[in-house]
This record gives structure tokens, C-alpha cells and sequence, in this order.
């Protein structure tokens, strides 16, 4: 077997998890990835008849039934997963009866994955019913994201057309939108089945006065999501309490999503 810690998935959650935490995304033991592994790959480093333990994770995860995931720890702080990942991070495959999480390695000192798993796992079947290639959800707390809650209206359709009024590159990065949700109690499934809903449409949900949930085929793609938003509403946040003299058109968004063809909301844009 090789080394579970030179396995390039488990480098990718440490050099993300300490960039998000670098950029105050993620403040202690706030925010939580998902990254859906293949099942080769984890076999040349895990023994995958060997179950540590198993979690029940309260919630039927039916459709994702012998799927391995590598998943941030509850209570876990992003901060600490560079210098002990064995601790911070899981790797968990969802059993046979579909309620259950039995753990391949990690966790070691007896913790879990994090609370909100259940909204992980909605989100990945129904991204996954949309993009087959879906094997990332991450959700953070964006300091500008998170203020622009305050200040703008939560609507869909206006939210996403300021930002994409904010940076040339935001139409043709998430032309798809961001979806947009009040204000609801985290770590419930309350929570995970709205956020789920929204990802049948969006690779991005804002919750409102929280933070935001990305999902992609990469790790690479679903943190430049976030990334992208959290610069327009810096933008934004910077500029919101001056006149606007400048801005991008909306008929200079379809020249954009055009000339890159992307395959963007033309219901969000006043056209």
C-alpha cells in the first residue's frame, strides 16, 4: 500500500482547506468540504475491507450507496488540517443501507465528519443528476459575500446580476447564477434539502447571512467559484455607498457569454 498522506487527494484538501483559512473564508472550525474519490485510486492507499467504524450520518443517502468520500471533520479547524490531516480529515464510504457512514481512515480521535454532511450528500446527488462529473461541495464564510447580505436584496435574479455588473469574467465563470436562500437553521436537513433544490439549477448557493455552498468537478473549479464571487462582492462592497459612473452592460454580458460560449441565464439579465 502507499502512503495515504502523499495521496494527491489528500494533498489537495490540505493546500485548500489552508487556503481558505489564509483568506478568512473559513474562521475556526467554520466551513466543510466533500470530495467524492474514486474507488481505484483509494485502493492503492486503503485497505477498503478494513471499516474502522461505522456513523450513522441521519440522512438516506441511498442513491450514493458505495461512494467514498474524503470529508473535513466536525468541530475542526481548516487551520489545523496542513499539520494533522489523520485527525481533521475522514474518509468515509456511505453503506449498503444507505444511512450509514463506515469510516476507512481518519478521525482519529474518535470525531466524525461534519454536521452538515447531510446537506453535502443532498447536494452531491442532485449536482450529480445534473453533471455525472460532480465530485466537489465546499461551503464557506466569505467576509464581502457575507456583509453583501446585508446590504443587498436576496433575490436571485438581482443578486447574481450585480455580480455579474462587478468583474468582465464573472457572466463567463458562473453564467448559471447563484442561487439564493433566506436565512434557515444550519446543520439541519431542513437546510441540506433547500440547498439541494437550488443545486439542480446552480453550482453556487448563497445562504443567506451564513455564507455559500459550491460544487464542481474539481476542487480547482468549485474553490475559483467561490473565489470569483467572494472578488465581485468585494467590488461591490467597496464601491456600493459611491455613485456609479461606470458599469458593465447587459448587452456587454451577452457579448461576453457569447464570444467564450457559455450558457448563461438570459432570464437574469434586463434585456
Amino acid at each position: 500500500m502507499k502512503d495515504i498522506l502523499t495521496a494527491k487527494f489528500v494533498k489537495e484538501m490540505q493546500s485548500t482547506t489552508a487556503n481558505m483559512y489564509r483568506l478568512g473564508w473559513d474562521e475556526r472550525n467554520g466551513g466543510n468540504i466533500s470530495y467524492m474519490l474514486d474507488e481505484k485510486e483509494v485502493a492503492e492507499y486503503l485497505d477498503l475491507n478494513n471499516v474502522i467504524r461505522t456513523i450513522p450520518t441521519g440522512f438516506d443517502a441511498t442513491e450514493l450507496i458505495g461512494k467514498i468520500f474524503i470529508v473535513t471533520g466536525t468541530g475542526k479547524y481548516f487551520k489545523n488540517v496542513m499539520d494533522d490531516p489523520e485527525n481533521n480529515l475522514g474518509i468515509i464510504r456511505i453503506a449498503a443501507d444507505g444511512t450509514t457512514a463506515e469510516l476507512l481512515w481518519g478521525y482519529t480521535d474518535g470525531g466524525k465528519f461534519t454536521s452538515e454532511l447531510p446537506a453535502h450528500l443532498m447536494s452531491h446527488m442532485a449536482r450529480l443528476r445534473v453533471d455525472p462529473e460532480n465530485r466537489v461541495v465546499m461551503h464557506s464564510h466569505p467576509t464581502n459575500t457575507l456583509a453583501m447580505n446585508y446590504i443587498h436584496e436576496l433575490d436571485e435574479k438581482k443578486f447574481t446580476h450585480t455580480l455579474w455588473e462587478m468583474c468582465t469574467e464573472c457572466i463567463v465563470v458562473f453564467p448559471d447564477g447563484v442561487g439564493v436562500l433566506p436565512w434557515m437553521l444550519c446543520g439541519t436537513n431542513e437546510i441540506g434539502e433547500a440547498t439541494a433544490k437550488k443545486m439542480e439549477e446552480f453550482r453556487l448557493v448563497v445562504w443567506g447571512m451564513h455564507g455559500i455552498y459550491g460544487a464542481g468537478k474539481t476542487m480547482d473549479e468549485t474553490f475559483g467559484l467561490i473565489e470569483t464571487v467572494e472578488k465581485a462582492a468585494q467590488i461591490y462592497m467597496l464601491t456600493a455607498h459611491m455613485p456609479r459612473v461606470n458599469t458593465i452592460k447587459d448587452s456587454e454580458m451577452v457579448e461576453l457569454a457569447e464570444f467564450f460560449g457559455v450558457k448563461y441565464r438570459k432570464d437574469f439579465l434586463n434585456l
